[in-house]
């Protein structure tokens, strides 16, 4: 079994891999377009006032830490 975690529990600096987006339809679909999909490699850049600030495929993204539980990663 591959270990998956919540985004929020990766140290800042780590680069991982989305496993999974645990989130509604609407949400699901937003990530998607966003480029949150699975197998996408994705870096943590930073936690700032509970709010995260990722890099997706070349794009940054701030994602509020809600939103960023719903997405699980496997770590490098």
């Amino acid at each position: 079994m591959i270990p998956q975690i919540p985004l929020p529990m990766l140290s800042e600096g780590k680069d991982c891999k989305i496993r999974e987006v645990l989130a509604g339809k609407a949400l699901k679909r937003r990530l998607t377009e966003m480029g949150f999909t699975p197998s996408s490699s994705i870096r943590l850049i930073g936690c700032e006032r509970g709010n995260l600030l990722v890099n997706v495929n070349g794009a940054r993204y701030a994602l509020g830490k809600g939103m960023a539980m719903k997405i699980m990663v496997e770590p490098d």
